[in-house]
């Protein structure tokens, strides 16, 4: 089965949310860890994208339990959780992504209720929706990866190529073979434990591995290149046009 693709949003704006939804895109990823989202922004962002049948999940700050939870509360479908280490820090964290009975989450009502009381079986049911993915992006994560990949609290791993390949002593990331025989081993994992992995896949190499290996979900496109991408590409058509 071919992945699901993804997008990936830096900054807020309605408009590219918008046309991910109506270019056919699954998912959104909203980075707030490397963006400039303020948490009224997710309030607004997070609403939309999902009314509009994207599935959300949001690149929290850090790995602490304040910056999951509100991720969640504010109706993000999963966080992708940056800096996890070893599976004891990875249980440690993940915790803060599951209610009572999985993890530790706070409960603050509002939109993940619709704004009304929980059912008997809500915190049940939304430990099962809501999707926990910490990152492998380091050595440390990438030697644990099975053992993080059996926490009950995580339902999946994706994958931070640039800082695996820094942290693993290969500088930057350049999609060399052994970066790809870390992917393997992330993949082998995964399919081991039964849980789905995903990773940022800009070029055509990265996907047909990535799908190869079984991947869910192939984030292919982000907001600024995008945005330059589609800039270069009228200003050379413009000149090829006004020349010919």
């Amino acid at each position: 089965m071919s992945p699901r693709l993804g997008c990936w949003l830096g900054a807020p704006d309605v408009v590219f949310v918008e046309l991910a939804a109506q270019q056919g895109y699954s998912t959104l990823v909203l980075d707030v860890e490397h963006g400039s989202f303020a948490l009224r922004d997710l309030d607004m962002l997070l609403p939309l994208a999902r009314a509009l049948g994207l599935e959300t999940l949001v690149k929290v700050a850090g790995p602490q339990a304040e910056t999951i939870q509100q991720a969640l509360d504010f109706g993000a479908d999963g966080v992708i959780i940056p800096h996890i280490g070893s599976v004891a820090h990875a249980a440690e964290v993940c915790r803060a992504a599951k209610y009572p009975g999985l993890g530790n989450r706070s409960y603050a009502g509002a939109r993940p209720v619709a704004y009304d009381v929980p059912t008997d079986d809500y915190f049940a049911a939304d430990n099962r929706r809501t999707r926990c993915l910490p990152m492998i992006e380091s050595a440390e994560a990438l030697a644990d990866v099975a053992a993080i990949l059996a926490l009950p609290q995580v339902d999946g791993v994706f994958v931070g190529p640039s800082d695996l390949s820094l942290t693993r002593g290969r500088g930057r990331y350049r999609f060399t073979e052994a970066d790809q025989q870390d992917l393997r081993s992330i993949a082998m994992a995964a399919a081991a434990a039964g849980k789905p992995w995903t990773m940022p896949a800009w070029t055509a190499a990265e996907r047909r591995l990535a799908a190869g290996l079984g991947a869910e979900l192939l984030v292919v496109i982000e907001q600024q290149s995008a945005m330059a991408d589609g800039l270069a590409r009228a200003r050379a058509d413009s000149l090829a046009q006004i020349a010919g």
